[in-house]
């Protein structure tokens, strides 16, 4: 582990041991942070210890929204996706060594539970002796060692939640942890195991309209005939559920042995799983096609080239499908290391092992209504589309027919051995009291192997009583608020489709053989037939692949320090050489023929950092930084490979491309930004900090996936997909933070304390050169302009409470072209908003009572889409859970 991050643990520790956390709780978590990010010699945000602990929060990730100029994009009731400064490059390391889930450079930080957590370092500026930080900086998860406590002690935590929309309970979140450490003849040992379960069961709603905003078909007849045909409007409303259950259990232990003072050895050890199992369930309807007939159509009396509302008849019929998907992942890693002090000198080495693995499958049942019922359709009403069915009855499951059968297999796998070694050597020379020189060493294997199949079978008429999944019931309502009208349809039992998968699998290939019969030209029924053939899915060469690379770094570092007039003025001057040899596989299609692709890249970064701290007063401390960072593109962006696919029917609606394509990119650079930072901090007393930071990213060769429109002569119009890399970009911002306990005021008023940050972010990039439009500048996806926590807390004798308010502002998801293929921005987000609510009362000493409400405001997600460049229809809108717990913890 690197000095730097050894640093960082050392503040968290050293000023306030585990027994005075548990008695100053809030405090002691404060005055940590604090420290932590007063003496570290990068630009570093911290929770530790008991702050992860009594956040309401299910994962780290949730816990990390807290920190300033951190963001977090949400789906199926949690956190998923980390941003730092607006940006999703960043790295990950488990006590600081890299660590990655299955397939992905980095790792699922909401995998993470926090009881089983000392700290979360969120670092925004590197150091050479760092692992490489990605452009948005690195986020290092630290657990607890046995030598963090002085003796034996045993203590965890037990929290049961209720969602308040899956109307679900979770009793069984806990963590447990053992430690204690001996004298013994050969030298004090130390040993440490934590356990810890978590369980959430979430089921969303979104109501939604199509991205496809188009005009009356020419075969649509348009009532009343006096709006005319000169409108638009989304050519299909929906409904979508998505629900399910998650369990992510975990365990991690560690032994420390010093056989002597001046020596550690150590061996770590992890074990991190997932097991997610998600229920879907989809219903749309489309208003345009089949000879639809529009009538009571009105415009929207502001933008009068759109239709408000409408009621359709005759047309396509509804498709409907139960899609149910069962993901696993289990992450090892292993490491054994030392830290060797011997004079001036510390010597300290670490070798790690890391496998990960991620196998999902899902099956999807499909199914349709047997005709087109009446369809009353609003499109922006309070966020999204309502609509109605009149006069249909969806609990007759005559109206229902088998539609089709979706069988699909994903494994993703990777695994890596990691070694460095680090010198860090205290000088005899006044200005550079230390220098640094360190090595690593990473292998790192990764590939996906996926299949699927599908077997369209609504040609033979097959009703859904028919397959033999017992009797059907209405999907639960999990709507608020009364908007959406059609909110109920007929399905099978979630369990009888998973107890005969076998029997749906033998459906589909008799059904396959029946219409190959009758078609016995069709090559590709029979193609079909042959997939169907075999109990397993077959591994599709065109979505798998594999990627095998080598890392080697190093690096040298100084220390400097010296004074002016009495200012102390000290820093770091350092820099990192890594060379990166990859080797990248895959399989293209193109014109029916496989072709095997590899494409190999070798490249070398050089990484300076030069960083001073200030400190005209023992309170205040002002600090400049200019760092360079890199990040690889994923091992899927660097696919070689390239699958063209032509559209096919499968009695849906039929679509405007001949053909769709989807590729990796071979000559993929990585992303590379200059950095500058400043802050200035104010410490006023051990638990009260204010502070400001700006920071400026002069990026080069940004990373995002982008569509394009390609006119053909073989295959018509095709729409391409695939990653490229933007011309130059630049983000800038400034973060504001302060917190205080109100210590000063009289009596039980001396409890209050807040904490409050603000983050401004202005991010943009420009266009790939692939698109032609190298000069123009767009805003970054996924960032938003402005995010903010404030929260309160009160703190008291054996009461702790805190209210917290986490608001992140509207951002882009992604841009679209237009006819001539000039981009615009496709869709975006609104503002996200969230209050949350704990309360602790200790008992006794070792034992504390827990209850807390997460999403207290349960507003919804909502997104929207621009149709083109200036006009917009609400994309969908998604209703989240509230979450209720109760708990409590114990430590002897």
């Amino acid at each position: 582990m690197s000095s730097q991050q050894d640093r960082a643990d050392t503040a968290a520790s050293d000023p306030v041991s585990a027994e005075d956390i548990i008695v100053t709780g809030f405090r002691a978590s404060l005055y940590n942070a604090a420290q932590i990010k007063r003496e570290s010699d990068a630009i570093v945000d911290a929770i530790v210890a008991e702050d992860i602990g009594k956040l309401p929060d299910n994962n780290a990730a949730e816990s990390l929204a807290r920190i300033s100029g951190v963001q977090v994009s949400r789906s199926g009731d949690e956190a998923n996706q980390v941003l730092v400064r607006g940006l999703p490059d960043v790295a990950t390391t488990f006590n600081g060594r890299d660590i990655f889930t299955a397939e992905s450079r980095g790792v699922a930080l909401w995998d993470f539970p926090p009881g089983a957590l000392r700290a979360l370092e969120v670092f925004k500026s590197g150091t050479a002796d760092l692992v490489e930080p990605g452009l948005a900086g690195l986020i290092n998860v630290r657990t607890w060692r046995p030598f963090d406590f002085k003796g034996f002690e045993i203590a965890g935590a037990v929290r049961g939640t209720y969602n308040d929309q899956s109307k679900k309970y979770d009793p069984a979140n806990a963590n447990l942890q053992i430690t204690d450490r001996w004298q013994t003849g050969i030298g004090e040992i130390g040993a440490l195991i934590n356990f810890a379960y978590t369980q959430q069961q979430f089921r969303n709603a979104a109501r939604w309209n199509s991205a496809d905003v188009l005009a009356p078909d020419v075969a649509n007849t348009v009532e009343p005939e006096s709006v005319g045909r000169d409108f638009v409007f989304p050519e299909a409303v929906g409904v979508f559920y998505n629900s399910g259950i998650r369990k992510r259990p975990s365990i991690n232990a560690s032994l420390q042995w010093k056989p002597a003072p001046n020596l550690e050895i150590y061996v770590d050890g992890l074990w991190q799983a997932y097991r997610g199992r998600d229920a879907n369930d989809f219903f749309a309807t489309s208003l345009r096609f089949a000879g639809a007939q529009l009538s009571n159509v009105v415009l929207d009396p502001d933008e009068p080239n759109k239709v408000a509302s409408l009621t359709k008849t005759g047309g396509w019929r509804p498709d409907i499908y139960r899609s149910t998907v069962n993901g696993d992942t289990n992450t090892y890693q292993g490491a054994i290391g030392a830290i060797w002090t011997t004079g001036k000198a510390t010597i300290s080495t670490d070798f790690a092992y890391t496998d990960s693995t991620f196998k999902q499958t899902e099956w999807s049942l499909d199914s349709a209504l047997t005709s087109a019922p009446t369809v009353d359709a609003a499109f922006d009403v309070k966020g999204s589309a309502a609509f109605s069915l009149p006069g249909f009855d969806a609990t007759d499951p005559s109206h229902y027919q088998f539609r089709g059968f979706f069988d699909r297999t994903y494994v993703g796998k990777g695994n890596g051995i990691q070694w460095r070694g680090d010198i860090s050597l205290e000088t005899d020379i006044p200005f550079l009291p230390q220098l640094q020189v360190g090595s690593r060493v990473t292998t790192r294997n990764s590939s996906v192997r996926s299949g699927s199949r599908y077997a369209y079978l609504m040609d033979l008429g097959i009703g859904m009583n028919e397959l033999g999944l017992g009797a059907m019931s209405l999907v639960d309502d999990s709507f608020r608020g009364g908007v959406q009208g059609f909110t109920q349809w007929l399905a099978p039992e979630r369990s009888a489709i998973r107890s005969n998968i076998d029997g749906l699998r033998a459906i589909a290939l008799a059904g396959l053989q029946q219409l190959s019969a009758l078609n016995p030209n069709d090559a590709g029924l029979a193609d079909n037939v042959a997939r169907w053939s075999s109990t397993d899915v077959p591994i599709d060469p065109l979505a798998s692949w594999e990627a095998s690379e080598k890392t080697y770094a190093a690096y040298a570092q100084g220390k400097y320090a010296f004074d002016i007039g009495g200012v102390d003025v000290g820093g770091l001057v350092g820099v990192r050489i890594v060379n990166t040899d990859g080797v990248y596989s895959g399989t293209s299609l193109v014109d029916g023929v496989q072709t095997p692709e590899q494409n190999r890249q070798n490249y070398v970064d050089v990484l300076p950092n030069v960083s001073m701290r200030i400190r005209p007063t023992d309170k205040l401390q002002v600090r400049l930084a200019y760092t360079e960072t890199r990040t690889r593109p994923t091992f899927g962006q660097l696919n070689p490979a390239v699958n063209i696919t032509r559209a096919q029917n499968t009695g849906g609606t039929p679509g405007r491309y001949d053909a769709f394509g989807r590729a990796g990119n071979r000559d993929l650079a990585p992303l590379t930004s200059r950095n500058y930072d400043g802050t200035i901090e104010y410490y006023f007393s051990p638990r009260a900090a204010a502070g400001i930071s700006v920071f400026y990213r002069d990026l080069d060769g940004f990373i995002s996936d982008y569509t394009r429109d390609v006119q053909d002569p073989v295959y018509g119009l095709i729409q391409v997909v695939r990653p490229e890399n933007a011309g130059s970009g630049r983000i800038k911002g400034i973060e504001a933070g302060f917190h205080s306990f109100f210590d000063f005021l009289p009596g039980w008023l001396s409890g209050f304390g807040v904490q409050a940050n603000a983050t401004y972010l202005d991010g943009k990039n420009q266009l790939p050169n692939a698109l032609g439009q190298d000069t123009k500048m767009v805003a970054i996806p996924g960032v938003s302009k402005w995010s903010y926590n404030a929260v309160l807390f009160y703190e008291r004798g054996k009461l702790s409470t805190r209210l917290s308010y986490n608001y992140r502002s509207k951002f882009t998801n992604f841009y679209s072209p237009d006819a001539n293929g000039n981009l615009y921005v496709g869709e975006g987000t609104k503002p996200i908003a969230r209050l949350d609510y704990s309360l602790s009362y200790t008992v006794i000493p070792a034992i504390t009572i827990t209850a807390d409400v997460s999403n207290i405001l349960g507003k919804p997600f909502n997104n929207y889409r621009y149709f083109n460049q200036t006009q917009t229809y609400p994309r969908d809108i998604r209703y989240e859970g509230r979450y209720f717990g109760l708990g409590t913890r114990f430590r002897f």
